[in-house]
């Protein structure tokens, strides 16, 4: 366990020039002490090790026995003769009837037929879309500070707060909010929410449909994730209305899952598409803003205001195997991790009233720390998967090194490079300070964090959705390539960190509509500690 000093990192803050007591006139600086993630390097726990090897080792017997057969088979047949080789074939055979050939070669082609039809299927991504809201709805920070303090709702103390933390957020100028905001009313009713999950969802599905010319009476399955907005009829149910969709669907509508539901969905509708032959499959992940405003004064409440935009996306999948064709990437890997047994996990993120009865999202001062430990065993049970042989066998033999050794100062276990098993990375772009600890940690490069960062501070944290703005970033720079491996990983409350991995299947090409067609020339922004 990591000593709490090695948990803290220091910042010197300028506060500028101070205006009034002794002081007035002079430079002031703070020192501002901050949470880290815990270094990965020396909490690795050696359970969840073996939980992914136990994946592992599920298919590697026929790894290890089929070499095997081979070499014994191969060394028989190359040391006889052509000749010989055919006239033992006929003896052994010859004494048999037709009877028995023909039953053996049924039962040959039935199990192999079993074999075949029993395997899971591939599920293919055939295509993805993300909303972009209009210009109406986009604001720049100051904009931003602007509508809050049009509200009324907050005095200049919380206001100020709010400005601090849009300042080190990694957010730009571009983000959207629903103008509700800036009401002096109540925001959060269900006729403000249904507006704006109308609007972002039926935005993306509408591209989604345009792009793979799917007609929505084909889909078979749909699962929707939006956390905090739950009406009824659900919103999977309003899409159903709105499109008109087949009565036999299964409709699905997971709510209070966090920023990482948007795997979970995935993860839902891929079981549905093995469960189900010929089928499509559409997943959409949201959030919606307004509905989740905070008007208080709580400062672990405000958090949420200033990182929360407007976003959400829509996702084909399909089991058809003549889609493989057309579709973009292949499904590989999920790994779900759940740490909800554990108090401080549980309630690192959470909903509640403060003094003033005002509802919002509470964000405890353990959520770094809570929040990097569930990443960690999600990645230990992810690398077996993925890691090529050599890098499972370094980790593998520092950890036992370190684990039979003991001592006061055990060896740094061997922390795998994860840019030998993925060429693609998209984080969950929760905040800047996520993003530097997730880069430090896994000793990632400014390019494999490049599309997190530039969906931070072009779009903010869209929750669930934020991840396939990332994908999309990267196809608009046409830098995934056939056979390219992608890792997406996301995190929220309970706490939860799941992690995907895709295979492309074909080469990505710059489209003509998108989140980033316009805008995608700009990136990556240097300067101003964006990037």
């Amino acid at each position: 366990m990591a000593r709490e000093h090695d948990m803290l990192s220091t910042e010197i803050v300028n506060r500028g020039i101070e205006p009034t007591g002794p002081d007035a006139g002079s430079m002031t600086f703070s020192v501002r002490v901050r949470r880290r993630l815990p270094e990965f390097v020396n909490s690795v726990n050696l359970k969840y090790v073996r939980l992914g090897y136990h994946y592992l080792i599920n298919h590697g017997v026929y790894l290890a026995t089929v070499p095997v057969l081979l070499l014994v088979f191969g060394a028989e047949v190359g040391s006889l003769r052509r000749e010989e080789v055919w006239r033992r074939i006929w003896d052994s055979t010859a004494g048999y009837d037709l009877a028995t050939v023909v039953a053996f070669l049924a039962l040959f082609v039935f199990t192999l037929s079993v074999y075949f039809l029993s395997r899971p299927r591939s599920i293919y991504l055939v295509d993805f879309a993300c909303h972009k809201p209009s210009d109406d709805y986009k604001v720049t920070k100051d904009e931003f500070i602007s509508l809050a303090r049009k509200s009324g709702k907050f005095d200049e103390a919380s206001l100020e707060f709010q400005k601090r933390i849009l300042d080190s957020s990694g957010l730009g100028d571009e983000t959207y909010v629903p103008k509700s905001i800036g009401s002096a009313e109540n925001t959060a009713t269900m006729k403000e929410g249904r507006a704006e999950a109308s609007a972002v969802i039926f935005g993306a599905l509408d591209e989604l449909f345009e792009k793979t010319h799917l007609r929505p009476k084909d889909v078979g399955v749909l699962v929707l994730n939006c956390s905090l907005f739950n009406p009824t009829p659900s919103l999977s149910a309003m899409i159903i209305n709105h499109y008109k969709m087949r009565g036999n669907i299964l409709s699905f509508n997971l709510g209070g899952m966090g920023c990482s539901a948007g795997l979970i969905a995935l993860d839902l509708a891929r079981d549905m598409l093995q469960a189900n032959p010929n089928n499509y499959a559409v997943v959409v992940s949201t959030e919606i803003v307004g509905f989740n405003w905070y008007p208080g004064k709580d400062r672990s409440m405000l958090i949420p205001n200033c990182y929360f935009r407007m976003g959400c996306s829509a996702v084909l999948l399909s089991n058809r195997r003549r889609d493989s064709r057309r579709a973009k990437y292949s499904l590989e890997h999920i790994v779900r991790t759940h740490k909800g047994a554990d108090d401080r996990s549980f309630r690192s993120v959470h909903q509640e009233e403060d003094s003033e009865k005002h509802k919002g999202l509470k964000i405890s001062k353990d959520l770094v720390e809570v929040g990097g430990d569930a990443i960690k065993t999600n990645i230990t049970t992810l690398g077996p998967l993925v890691l090529p042989f050599s890098e499972q066998l370094l980790f593998l033999s520092t950890l036992v090194w370190k684990t039979v050794m003991g001592g006061p100062q055990p060896p740094k276990p061997y922390i795998p490079d994860y840019k030998l098993a993925f060429e693609h990375f998209c984080m969950h772009a929760a905040s800047k300070t996520v993003l530097d600890e997730l880069q430090r940690n896994l000793k990632l490069s400014d390019e494999n964090l490049e599309a997190s960062r530039a969906t931070l501070h072009r779009f903010g944290n869209t929750s669930s959705s934020s991840i396939w703005y990332e994908l999309a970033y990267l196809e608009a720079k046409e830098r995934v390539k056939r056979g390219d491996r992608v890792w997406q990983l996301s995190f929220g409350s309970g706490f939860k960190c799941n992690s995907v991995v895709w295979k492309s299947l074909r080469r990505s090409q710059r489209q003509e509509t998108g989140p980033w067609v316009d805008c995608v020339h700009r990136y990556p922004v240097q300067g101003n500690g964006v990037f």
